[in-house]
This record gives structure tokens, C-alpha cells and sequence, in this order.
């Protein structure tokens, strides 16, 4: 467990059921941490015993209901038990959706905490990307937004009049991030065999911190013949994230 530099709350229904600045990262699985929260700094938020424990990804812990106010969220908190790394002990992971809102500082957090080790970085960049898919062109672009991602693809962000619409169908997929936000769209590819779901996105509204890919469309490396400079890049496979990149 690591130490967050930065004031974290959480709120149920207009009402704040934790308050901190001396909460923790926890990694219970690799590739995301949790926050986890001094019970002494619960503010509306009070926790129920459930009588009942779980080895979790960090250690034993015994789960609570928390309740803010009138709003009962059952099976919502864990509360770090003997076996669980001493720093977390009178601490409580809380489930992300039993909470309404998260906020790092003041601004909102969304699907989990960002790792203080992964950053992302979109850069205007003058190569020229093409993208194929069954010997069809989907996109050729002459410039681009690079994003750089920890633990994920390149990925290459492209002006949306460079892409072919009429060859992409659109579904009702959505994703979200809490680096990038929620996307706006995704699309499919119908080729002559066999349909290729959801292999391209779109953030309309991402965050700030990655605002210069707004309105451009991405492809799956992982899905699609992907050209950078005339050059094939290599599918990626298994990626960190389901949410796109």
C-alpha cells in the first residue's frame, strides 16, 4: 500500500460518506489500484457487519453495508482484517459503484482510481496512418494524435473526415476510462466473411488531461491492418484494459 498525495471523497446521495487526505493505494489486481480509507475519517458513512470474510486480492477482509444518511448500499465496504499488510489495517476498501461520486481534489474520478504510476500523453504528430481491414480501407489519414498510454498500445487518433463511414456500422457499445472519460461511439466493420464488432471509438468529451483527441476516431491495433508511415505495424495483443485507448 502507498500513501495518496492528494484529499480523496466520496458522496452517497448529495451527502459526503468519507472525507481524507490520508487514504491508500491498494493493488489488488495488477493492472489498477484501489483506494482504500481510514475508518476514522468516515464522515456520514456508517458500516454494518455483515459476519461475513473474503480473501481478497491485498488480504483477508470482512464485509460491511454502508449507510449515508437513509441510503442503505449492502455489501458496499471491506474493512482489512488480521493477514492483510499491516498499513491497511483500520482501513476500509469500498466497492466503486456503491459510491455516487468519487473525487480526487475536487474534480470527478470515474471506474477507478489512476494509478500514480501510469500517465497518458496525446501528441499532434505528421504521420500518416492507414487502416485496412479484409484488403478495405477504413481510414488514410496524413497526420495524426499519438496517445501513449502505460501498459497499453500506441494509439493512433485520426480526423474524422479521413475516415470511410459508409464501410462502418455503428453500435451501442460504451466504454469508459478515468484517464480518457466516456466514449461517444463505436463501430463495426461488416467484411465479406465475417463482421469485425467494435474496432473503432470516438471521445467527443474526454477529460482534460487528454483533451486534444476530441472528436477523432481511433482503431483497435489489436483488430485491424494498421499502416504508420507506410509501415505494418505488428497486431498488438492482450491488452491491459477493456476500455478503449
Amino acid at each position: 500500500a502507498d500513501p495518496v498525495p492528494r484529499r480523496i471523497r466520496g458522496t452517497i446521495g448529495g451527502r459526503v460518506a468519507f472525507d481524507t487526505r490520508r487514504a491508500l493505494y491498494v493493488w489488488e489486481w495488477q493492472a489498477y489500484p484501489q483506494f482504500s480509507i481510514p475508518m476514522e475519517d468516515l464522515v456520514e458513512g456508517v458500516l454494518h457487519d455483515d459476519r461475513h470474510t473474503e480473501q481478497l486480492g491485498a488480504g483477508p477482509a470482512h464485509r460491511h453495508t454502508l449507510q449515508v444518511g437513509t441510503e442503505v448500499r449492502a455489501g458496499a465496504a471491506w474493512v482489512w482484517g488480521e493477514g492483510a499488510p499491516g498499513s491497511l489495517h483500520d482501513t476500509v476498501r469500498f466497492e466503486w459503484e456503491a459510491l455516487d461520486s468519487w473525487f480526487e481534489e475536487d474534480e470527478p474520478v470515474f471506474v477507478h482510481p489512476r494509478s500514480p504510476y501510469s500517465r497518458v500523453d496525446a501528441l499532434r504528430s505528421g504521420s500518416s496512418v492507414r487502416v485496412e481491414l479484409d484488403g478495405v480501407v477504413l481510414a488514410d489519414a496524413p497526420n495524426c494524435v499519438k496517445l501513449f498510454e502505460t501498459g497499453l498500445p500506441t494509439r493512433y487518433y485520426l480526423d474524422r473526415t479521413t475516415v470511410d463511414w459508409s464501410r462502418l456500422r455503428h453500435s451501442d457499445t460504451v466504454t469508459r476510462c478515468p484517464y480518457k472519460g466516456t466514449t461517444s461511439g463505436y463501430w463495426s466493420f461488416d467484411g465479406g466473411a465475417t463482421s469485425h464488432e467494435d474496432i473503432a471509438w470516438t471521445y467527443d468529451f474526454p477529460t482534460v488531461h487528454a483533451h486534444r483527441i476530441a472528436g477523432l476516431t481511433a482503431f483497435y491495433n489489436e483488430h485491424v491492418d494498421l499502416y504508420v508511415d507506410d509501415f505494418l505495424l505488428p497486431r498488438s495483443t492482450d491488452p491491459t484494459r477493456a476500455a478503449a485507448g
